[in-house]
């Protein structure tokens, strides 16, 4: 009994967020998930009838076109994977029930669907989805590791454990390539970087996925010190961090030019080489992690990389995760 009670506890702190429920007497079998908002959700599985509102690229990937009713007006038009893949298929489309930020509360009712999966942006929306009887589950990856805690959720809410192995086998796979290939560069080599998102003075700080891809790719986040996802700083402040290498978030409005030409930033080291890049426009919630990994490295490190195909390695990882063709979706 011990020995069953420590094995109970080691599952629960390897799962972190998800805790399994046994069957009902009537054989039905449940998931219970503390979610982002720390909210307990028991729902049965697998689900036959999903709103997917920011997750939606776990549907090709995992294959679960059939267990979804509804996505994010996102998923059309942010997302280029999934618009390539329904103007192929036009029959897999799926009703949109607004956006994230913005749920049409009316809409996903009218699919009655068994769950919603949705981000812990608005919890007063969630509150109100859950109050019209629905069931929702909030998910915001904070790491590379809750991302995926939240990957292997959702195998277990539609009955893909299997996939969803096979799918994180090829992300670590280009992982791999990357560590292989930085951990060699030693600690005084390493690129300074920094992420600016929607505004050029919001940085990506010392929590959040992009922080385990800027460590990953070898990189070293001057924006560290925000203790945060990110932080507003001074045009004075990231001069004095002269950082090696800028990124910019993919949705952001402005380009790499706009900053090379800004004559507050002229003095930085990275628009002076010109080592300022926009990331390629796919959500790091999704498998697409690791190709945005080996792109980002590539960046970085171009001598280290030299003998490295993007193209190539990005064209098998797509065909075996997604099921179409890089060049198809690019």
């Amino acid at each position: 009994m011990k020995r069953f009670a420590q094995s109970a506890v080691a599952l629960w702190l390897f799962c972190v967020i998800i805790c399994f429920a046994v069957g009902s007497l009537w054989g039905t079998s449940s998931i219970t998930v503390t979610d982002k908002l720390g909210r307990t959700v028991t729902v049965n599985i697998p689900v036959r009838r999903a709103v997917v509102v920011i997750t939606y690229e776990l549907i090709p990937a995992l294959g679960i076109w059939d267990q979804v009713v509804g996505v994010s007006r996102w998923a059309e038009e942010e997302c280029d994977l999934y618009r390539t893949i329904v103007r192929t298929k036009p029959e897999l489309k799926k009703p949109h029930v607004g956006v994230g930020t913005d749920v049409n509360v009316e809409s996903v009712m009218a699919l009655n669907p068994d769950l919603v999966i949705t981000w812990a942006y608005n919890s007063k929306a969630v509150k109100f989805m859950e109050e019209k009887g629905l069931k929702v589950i909030t998910v915001y990856p904070d790491s590379l590791q809750e991302l995926y805690e939240v990957i292997r959720l959702h195998g277990k809410l539609f009955g893909k454990e299997n996939r969803v192995e096979e799918v994180i086998g090829e992300m670590e796979s280009i992982f791999s390539l990357v560590r292989r290939r930085v951990d060699k560069i030693p600690l005084e080599q390493r690129q300074r970087v920094i992420h600016l998102l929607s505004k050029p003075t919001t940085v990506s700080g010392a929590i959040g996925v992009t922080n385990d891809l800027i460590t990953m790719t070898g990189g070293i986040n001057l924006g560290q010190e925000i203790r945060d996802r990110n932080g507003d700083v001074s045009v004075e402040r990231i001069v004095q961090w002269n950082p090696d290498v800028i990124f910019i978030w993919a949705n952001a409005g402005y380009s790499p030019q706009w900053l090379i030409e800004n004559s507050q930033w002229r003095h930085i080291k990275a628009i002076k080489e010109g080592h300022v890049y926009k990331l390629p426009k796919w959500s790091t919630w999704s498998p697409r992690i690791a190709p945005i990994a080996l792109w980002m490295a590539m960046k970085l490190y171009p001598k280290e990389f030299g003998d490295v195909s993007f193209d190539k390695i990005a064209d098998e990882f797509y065909r075996k995760v997604f099921g179409v063709s890089f060049e198809k979706v690019r």
